[in-house]
């Protein structure tokens, strides 16, 4: 019995490795037909064609800039004299202050200075004593000439009057007639001298150059003032400004001067006053720039008959650019900023060209730009460094204005 168990088991492995064998030998046979009747298909080895991008484009305009740009300025009066004494002398009277109004000629203080009235005394006195001395004069010469003309006519008659006598009397008229020519001129150098001191006089009389308001006020009675570098001369006795005119100082960037011209009438605005607008009409143009700050000063002159307005204001100018001649605009967006440069993408014969620009003046959503373009030229809207020169482009156009 044990002899056939063994025989059954090893026959029952024999019979299961059979069947395995012959199940793999059935797999590979119906496998190889298969393999063999689809032939690989070989890969290709061209990259296919890439494909043409669209893109939106824009014609380059000509127009004439017409922009309004704010700038800062400032008020500054008309005319403004810091007063100081033409002579050295104490403060007896001043009857303005900080705020009052003044017309020209108006006295506005009076000094006092005792040498000057003695010089005066002096001048005077040495005038009156050369008058006196040529009124002395001129009686001897007319003494001296009538002698000699009555020995003049006596030496008619031979014998009566020695050539000597009438020689004499001769030079006696002569010398008293040049003594008064000489008094006459010592007169006229001391009237000279007099009307020096009158004039240094009057200076102690300070009055306003012309009409305006006193800004400040320095000294009070009694202070010792004289000319500036002086001796009293640390501070100004005044300050008078002429406000009923202004000038309105505009600093116009390099940028904006091409349309700056004379007579120009320009509006503006004050913080103090915000619901009102004001105008000036150019002046005075520098025509040189500032090298710090790249800018010209230019001038307005603004009315201010009621004083409403004050000089140190800071206005707000409504300052208009212009341009000598039409410029050409193309979109922001068309604008590329690269390291190399700036550039606007131009389409020409389906291409792509890249040109170099500079751009200027904002208006709107349209730009200035300098460079090599020309009316109508077709810019690309969007510029991209994704489309480098050369690229084949399909355009369309696109809608900015």
């Amino acid at each position: 019995m044990r002899r056939i168990n063994n025989f059954w088991r090893r026959g029952h492995k024999w019979s299961l490795e059979r069947f395995v064998i012959t199940l793999g030998a059935i797999g590979i046979t119906l496998l190889m037909p298969a393999c063999g009747s689809a032939p690989a298909t070989p890969r290709s080895t061209d990259a296919d064609p890439a494909p043409v991008p669209l893109v939106e484009t824009v014609k380059v305009v000509s127009r004439q800039l017409d922009l309004v740009v704010p700038l800062p300025a400032e008020l500054q009066p008309y005319e403004a004299v810091a007063i100081y004494p033409k002579v050295t002398g104490f403060v007896q009277w001043i009857g303005v202050d900080r705020g009052s109004r003044v017309k020209r000629g108006q006295v506005l203080a009076r000094l006092e200075a005792p040498e000057i009235v003695s010089q005066k005394v002096e001048a005077q006195s040495k005038l009156q004593n050369v008058q006196n001395q040529r009124i002395e004069a001129e009686a001897k010469l007319a003494a001296a000439e009538g002698t000699y003309e009555r020995l003049k006519v006596a030496a008619g008659t031979p014998g009566v009057i020695s050539d000597n006598e009438l020689e004499i009397a001769q030079r006696a008229a002569e010398a008293a007639r040049a003594r008064v020519v000489g008094l006459r001129n010592t007169i006229e150098a001391a009237k000279a001298t007099l009307h020096s001191v009158e004039v240094m006089e009057g200076y102690l009389r300070i009055v306003a150059p012309f009409d305006g308001i006193i800004t400040e006020r320095g000294v009070h009675p009694g202070a010792l003032v004289g000319p500036s570098g002086g001796a009293g001369a640390q501070l100004p006795m005044l300050r008078i400004e002429h406000i009923s005119s202004l000038r309105l100082v505009v600093a116009v960037p390099e940028a904006y001067v091409s349309g700056v011209t004379a007579g120009k009438k320009v509006a503006f605005s004050v913080s103090a006053f915000p619901n009102r607008s004001f105008t000036g009409t150019v002046a005075r143009i520098a025509d040189s720039l500032d090298s710090r700050t790249r800018t010209m000063p230019v001038e307005l002159d603004v009315a201010n008959p009621d004083w409403q307005l004050h000089p140190g204001m800071f206005p707000t100018v409504s300052w208009p650019v212009r341009r000598p001649q039409p410029s050409l605009f193309a979109p922001p967006s068309a604008v590329l900023h690269t390291m190399q440069g700036t550039y606007v993408i131009r389409v020409h014969n389906g291409s792509t060209e890249w040109v170099n620009v500079k751009p200027g003046a904002s208006s709107g959503n349209a730009v200035e730009m300098f460079g090599d373009l020309h009316p109508d030229d077709e810019v690309v809207l969007r510029g991209s460094e994704e489309l480098p020169p050369g690229t084949r482009v399909t355009s369309r156009a696109g809608r900015w204005q």
